[in-house]
This record gives structure tokens, C-alpha cells and sequence, in this order.
């Protein structure tokens, strides 16, 4: 069984994002990601990670305005500049906090831009960034992301992000494969991670339709969990859902498919 990551910026949100750290652990998670650390200070971070004995397995690189509804810039063709800046800067907390894979959201694309302008800076962009990371040890990742949570969103479907990674032609650079995301845009979970499951650097969760926990709703968890053992994923899988109710309660499917924290 793949180890869980406990996503702290969805998980444990009924304390503060500090002390969510050490729920985690008290919890039995020995592994946790989270959207962006940027407004905290890497040191405080990694002081978190390593008293409770934790290790992060993941963040994004910089997004653009989150909070004014921006989701990556990475294809944004007036934002190069911006976007080579907040890779530097995710490298050093990367560097830091012990992070070996950095996700890059390709983001909404601008009005006025074409498909192909979009998809060309999408592509010198990660090409970019592939590069900077494999001299840093660290993997890059894509993340195609669904059109009714995002709409908009530049890359949605697993075949587009293969076809971006085609393109970028890095060996540094793989598929974040999120089964909530495409199971809303494509289903055909089992079939697909067989298929590109060496092309694949990390995978997150959620049920489908309400993107809570494992077990509340219309994905095979169990049948998906034994399929990602006989396949031997080696990688971790983020659990990136909303609870139903508070996370502690929530958390009973961990026993419900027998998973190993």
C-alpha cells in the first residue's frame, strides 16, 4: 500500500495552519503536502516537519494571485518572467523543508490567448523549470486539473498532460494524476494508471461527486487501493479532500481500506 500524505491545507483546518502539523502526527501521518508555503518562514516550517517527525513530500510552485482567483501562471504568456522568479523561490524552500517533487498548475488561460500561445509557454516554461529542478534533485510535476471545479483551466485530462510532457521532452518531469480530478473529467481510473504509471511522480484523492473522503461517494476506493498494490506504485498519495465533517471523524476510511500510514 502507498503512503498517505496528509493535505494540511484541506485537513485539520480546525486549528491553525501551524498546529496542523502536529495533528497530523497525532493522527498516525508521517507524511503530509500542502498547497504553498511561501507566506510562512522555511525554517518555521521545516522546525514543524522535523519535531513531529514528518516528512513533505510536495508543494506547488508559485500561482500568481491565489486569493484573487488566480490558478498558475505557468501559461500565461505576459508572466515568464514572473514565473522563473517564483521558481527560484520554490526551489529554496523546496531545498529547505526536504521537498523532492514541486507541482507546476498550468493555470486558467488569459483572455486573447490562443491554445497554441498558451500550450508554447506552457511548454518552454516547464522546460525551464525541468531543467532547474533535476540541478536541484528535484522532480517537476504537472497537474491536470477539471474544467467544473476550474473552468477555464488550461490542461484537464490526463491525455493533455501527457501531451504537455510530450512536448517538454525533460526525463525530470511527470504526471501529478489526482483520481477526484479525473474522474470528473474522464473516469477510467484503473485503465489510465496502469497505462502511464511510469509517467507518473505522485498522486492525490478524493471521492467523487462532493470531494470528500474515501468511501462517501461513487469511486471503488477499495478496488483502486488493492489495483495501485498489483500495479507496485512506489509513490505517496496525497489525500487532498475535503471532510464531511470534522477530519478526526472523517478519518475512519484510513481503517475502512486497511491503509498504511
Amino acid at each position: 500500500m502507498p503512503k498517505m500524505a496528509a493535505n494540511l491545507t484541506m485537513l485539520f483546518t480546525e486549528v491553525p495552519f501551524m498546529q496542523r502539523f502536529e495533528a497530523a502526527a497525532k493522527a498516525g501521518f508521517t507524511h503530509v503536502e500542502f498547497l504553498f508555503p511561501y507566506d510562512f518562514d522555511a525554517t518555521e516550517l521545516r522546525a514543524q516537519l522535523d519535531n513531529h517527525g514528518l516528512k513533505q513530500v510536495l508543494h506547488n510552485l508559485p500561482a500568481g494571485d491565489w486569493a484573487g482567483g488566480e490558478r498558475g501562471i505557468a501559461c500565461h504568456p505576459d508572466r515568464v518572467g514572473e514565473f522563473a522568479a517564483g521558481l527560484e523561490r520554490a526551489v529554496a524552500y523546496a531545498t529547505t523543508l526536504g521537498v523532492s517533487q514541486l507541482n507546476c498548475l498550468a493555470g486558467i488561460k488569459p483572455a486573447g490567448v490562443s491554445d497554441e500561445q498558451a500550450m508554447a509557454t506552457l511548454v518552454s516554461n516547464m522546460r525551464v523549470a525541468a531543467d532547474q529542478l533535476k540541478a536541484a534533485g528535484i522532480r517537476l510535476l504537472l497537474e491536470p486539473i477539471n474544467s467544473f471545479d476550474i473552468p477555464g483551466f488550461f490542461v484537464n485530462t490526463t491525455a493533455q498532460g501527457i501531451a504537455v510532457l510530450d512536448a517538454v521532452g525533460s526525463d525530470n518531469a511527470f504526471l501529478q494524476y489526482d483520481i477526484y480530478h479525473a474522474q470528473r473529467m474522464e473516469g477510467e481510473l484503473a485503465n489510465t494508471i496502469a497505462k502511464y504509471l511510469p509517467r507518473i511522480g505522485h498522486m492525490q484523492l478524493a471521492d467523487n461527486p462532493a470531494r470528500n473522503e474515501p468511501g462517501t461517494g461513487e469511486i471503488n476506493y477499495a478496488f483502486l487501493f488493492a489495483h495501485l498494490d498489483a500495479l507496485g506504485y512506489q509513490g505517496t498519495v496525497g489525500c487532498e479532500y475535503k471532510p464531511k465533517a470534522a477530519t478526526e471523524a472523517g478519518l475512519v476510511w484510513l481503517k475502512q481500506f486497511d491503509v498504511q500510514l
